[in-house]
């Protein structure tokens, strides 16, 4: 019975000894399946992103030969005669618009010269009445200083009030 009971361990060994297997082998089934798809998404990402470089290399190219084409070095000349032309376009409008002030300057200056000639004639025409004399201004000038109203000096001397006032801010006393 020895013989038996070990030929009998040894096949539980054995089949111990396959279940083991076996479930290593559907372990490393299960993993081969999830790094494969693991892989294959890396792939595609690495796919999209040589696509994505291929077309901005292809753009790149294309920028390069465009600026090449269209960047033909200016010479001096030109340069001078762009900054011309720029500078003029920023000038000339506020050339006009200084022209215009200018001229709006002249027309106040000339309206304000022909009032300045209007006030002087009417200034003219306004004379200094005959009552006043250099003994009238002496009177009304003591009259004051004694403490004489305007009014009462106006009445003694026969004079308009605004004639009095005139006379005493002429000789800078009021």
């Amino acid at each position: 019975m020895n013989l038996q009971n070990f030929s009998f361990s040894i096949e539980y060994v054995i089949v111990i000894l396959g279940a083991i297997i076996l479930y290593m082998l559907y372990y490393i089934f299960t993993k081969d399946v999830q790094y494969t798809r693991n892989i294959r998404s890396i792939a595609s990402v690495v796919e999209d992103l040589n696509r994505e470089l291929y077309y901005l290399k292809k753009k790149l190219d294309q920028t390069e030969g465009s600026i090449k084409n269209n960047s033909q070095r200016m010479n001096d000349d030109e340069i001078y005669q762009e900054i011309e032309r720029s500078v003029y376009d920023m000038v000339h409008p506020l050339s006009l618009a200084i022209k215009q002030l200018q001229n709006n300057i002249n027309t106040i200056e000339h309206e304000m010269q022909n009032k300045i000639l209007q006030l002087e004639s009417g200034v003219k025409q306004i004379s200094i009445p005959a009552s006043i004399h250099g003994n009238d201004d002496e009177k009304i000038i003591s009259l004051f200083k004694q403490g004489v109203s305007l009014e009462t000096i106006s009445k003694e001397l026969h004079l308009s009030k605004p004639e009095v006032e005139f006379v005493l801010k002429i000789n800078k006393i009021k």
